[in-house]
C-alpha cells in the first residue's frame, strides 16, 4: 500500500468506516503482535495488549494527524498498553529462551539445525539485555522503526535512542562472541577421539 492509499484509508477510518479500519489493522497486525510478543513473551498477554491497543487506536484515530506516520503512532499506543499491563499486573520479565522458534523456510535439516542454534543464541543474548536495550532492538530490527520513529514511540531524544541501540548491539555482539568462543574454543576446532 502506498502513502496516498494509506492516507485515504486513514481518512475513511477517521470518518468511522469500520471496514477501512479492518484493512488498516490487517496491514499492521502481525507487526503489532510480533512486537508485543517479543516484549511480553507470552502469547495471551501479547494478544490482550494488541486488542487493547486496537481499541485505543480506533477510539483516537479521529485525532490522528496525517503528517505523522500511522505505523509509529500505532506502535506508540501498543508500547503504552504493554507498559500499562506490566505495571497493572506486576509482570516478571521472562527469559527469551521460552519463546518458541518460528518455523524455518529452509528444507535442509543441517541448515535448519544451524539456524535454530543461532536463533537460540540470539534469544539468550537478548535475554541478558536491559529492558530499555531490548525494547530499542525490538523496535528497530523487528518493528522496522527508524531512530526518529523510536524516539517518538518511546518519548526519548534521538541521541538516547542511538546510544541505547549502539550499546545494545555492542552487548549482543560481546555475548554472542563470548558464548560462541566458549562453545567453539573448548576443543580448539579438533574432534575428540
Amino acid at each position: 500500500m502506498n502513502e496516498s492509499q494509506e492516507a485515504a484509508l486513514i481518512r475513511r477510518c477517521q470518518a468511522g468506516d469500520k471496514e477501512a479500519f479492518g484493512m488498516l489493522v490487517e496491514q499492521y497486525h502481525s507487526m503489532l503482535f510480533g512486537t508485543a510478543y517479543l516484549m511480553m513473551r507470552d502469547r495471551g498477554l501479547a494478544e490482550d495488549a494488541v486488542q487493547e491497543a486496537l481499541i485505543q487506536i480506533w477510539k483516537h484515530i479521529p485525532s490522528f494527524r496525517l503528517k505523522s506516520s500511522i505505523k509509529t503512532w500505532m506502535v506508540r499506543i501498543l508500547i503504552n498498553e504493554i507498559k500499562q499491563e506490566f505495571r497493572k499486573k506486576n509482570l516478571p520479565l521472562v527469559s527469551l529462551e521460552e519463546a518458541p522458534d518460528v518455523p524455518s523456510e529452509c528444507d535442509e535439516a543441517e541448515t535448519v539445525l544451524i539456524h535454530n542454534e543461532e536463533r537460540q543464541g540470539l534469544r539468550q543474548a537478548m535475554g541478558k539485555l536491559s529492558s530499555e536495550h531490548r525494547e530499542a532492538i525490538i523496535l528497530r530490527y523487528f518493528s522496522g522503526l527508524s531512530v526518529p520513529q523510536i524516539a517518538v514511540v518511546t518519548g526519548q531524544p534521538e541521541g538516547t535512542v542511538k546510544s541505547r541501540l549502539s550499546r545494545a548491539l555492542e552487548r549482543l555482539n560481546e555475548t554472542l562472541n563470548r558464548d560462541g568462543m566458549a562453545e567453539g574454543g573448548s576443543n580448539n576446532g579438533r574432534t575428540k577421539n
